[in-house]
């Protein structure tokens, strides 16, 4: 039996939540479940091309033990996900908008799918199941 497809949201700028979203989708998306992440509000701003790891994140205690620790970058489990697996990443239209920012200039080279709209996103994501971060 295939497995239902996970659907992401991720809006919190936060560390851990954006280092947990990219966990959850990079080991569900090398066991062979179908994944879309959706990328919207503040946690677009950890994906804005040129920034190294050490300007991407925000957070609390995890967040300083994440770095001093050297877990791997939240932004290489998503990019090893889509490598490995079935998984999309898309930058919610809105946010993009608001910024001014074009995915193929602002975001992450390579990592996004393209812009979402938030209704297209939720349309789709009734074929699975809908977590958020």
């Amino acid at each position: 039996m295939a497995s239902k497809p996970l659907f992401i949201m991720l809006c919190s700028g936060e560390h851990e939540k954006i280092q947990l979203a990219a966990m959850v989708a990079s080991v569900a998306a090398v066991s062979d479940r179908p994944v879309e992440v959706f990328v919207s509000m503040n946690a677009v701003l950890a994906f804005e091309r040129g920034k190294t790891a050490a300007e991407r994140y925000h957070g609390g205690h995890f967040h300083e033990l994440f770095k001093t620790a050297k877990v791997p970058d939240a932004v290489e489990l998503f990019e090893q996900g889509k490598l490995l697996g079935e998984m999309k990443v898309w930058a919610c239209s809105m946010v993009l908008d608001l910024k001014h920012w074009e995915c193929d200039t602002h975001l992450t080279e390579g990592l996004f799918d393209g812009p979402l709209g938030l209704a297209k996103f939720l349309s789709d994501a009734e074929a699975g199941e809908l977590i958020t971060f």
